[in-house]
């Protein structure tokens, strides 16, 4: 039985006889090297032409949806953004392909790969791959859009921005809160900005002596006059409770989301000059100290017998 060849011999020989100066070898070699370098070239202007066309796709896709309007509403800027990038990773994916197979690599070995990766990605990012879905539900149901005050995993503010895995949001103090879509998705989403209107409840407690109509219609003109206050819903104004030291009335108006802040502490300034201005008072709690009787049991008598004069201090 013949001896196995070699695997390496016939390349070592192939080189070495490249090396001694062999012509057929030496053109061979450069044939093989052109042709590398003739596909290298086409692999790396199809990655260039890839690039600019998925960056272009992309922003004509950002516009068009910018474009669109529903029911007379403004674009939404979330989906444009999403969509765009969605846009641009799939033609980037699509030339990655036509790169590698341009290399010489069969494109059914690099879906192979891909699919084999992909389970493998996925079985270790499960919590990512769900943030993404996330985030397609959220497009698709559309709970919130860019510039929408929402109050969402406990954390409230304006919606910035929203890709495949976060939300990111601007709360109140300025910080930049970035919030997985798959948390969001999954708690209590409450859109402040969707109603388009907001109600603001303030409640005072004036005296029992106090005029309570009074203190109703100074509340109610208080609310008319403010500019920032809806006149749809009216001003609301009712005794609402019976407190310990004071009658609570409660006044209810309505304003628009980011006039919500300013106006519901406005009120609140003007509600105590008006309501005093009309002879109101604000009664506080109070503290009453009561003076009792010595009753303490004098000394040697039984717990709970009444004090006489035989027991009593002095006594014989």
């Amino acid at each position: 039985m013949a001896p196995a060849a070699d695997p390496v011999t016939p390349v070592y020989d192939m080189a070495r006889m490249a090396l001694s100066g062999d012509p057929v070898m030496l053109r061979a070699l450069a044939a093989a090297i052109g042709g590398f370098s003739i596909r290298l070239a086409a692999a790396l202007a199809i990655l260039a032409v890839t690039l600019w066309l998925a960056r272009r796709l992309g922003r004509v896709a950002e516009r068009a949806i910018s474009r669109v309007h529903r029911n007379g509403q403004a674009p939404d800027q979330t989906l444009a953004a999403f969509l765009s990038g969605l846009v641009r990773y799939v033609i980037i994916g699509i030339g990655l392909v036509a790169v590698l197979q341009q290399l010489g690599v069969q494109a059914t070995s690099v879906l192979a790969v891909l699919g084999a990766a992909s389970l493998a990605i996925g079985l270790a990012l499960q919590g990512t791959l769900g943030n993404v879905a996330a985030g397609v539900m959220i497009l698709i149901l559309r709970p919130y859009r860019t510039g929408d005050q929402v109050e969402v995993n406990g954390r409230s503010g304006t919606v910035r921005g929203l890709d495949l895995f976060n939300t990111r949001l601007v709360d109140y103090d300025g910080l930049t809160v970035f919030l997985p879509n798959g948390k969001v998705f999954g708690d209590t989403i409450v859109n402040i900005s969707r109603g388009g209107r907001r109600r603001i409840e303030l409640h005072f407690g004036v005296d029992y002596e106090d005029d309570l109509d009074a203190a109703i219609a100074t509340l109610i003109e208080l609310a008319r006059a403010d500019p920032r206050v809806l006149d749809d819903p009216e001003p609301w104004a009712k005794v609402t409770a019976l407190a310990d030291s004071s009658v609570t009335v409660t006044l209810r108006c309505w304003a628009q989301p980011q006039d919500w802040v300013n106006t519901r502490y406005d009120l609140v300034k003007a509600a105590k000059a008006a309501l005093e201005a009309a002879g109101l008072s604000f009664p506080y709690p109070h503290q009453v100290q009561l003076d009792r009787k010595d009753t303490r049991p004098a000394p040697g008598a039984v717990r709970g017998e009444p004090r006489t004069d035989a027991n009593a201090p002095g006594a014989p």
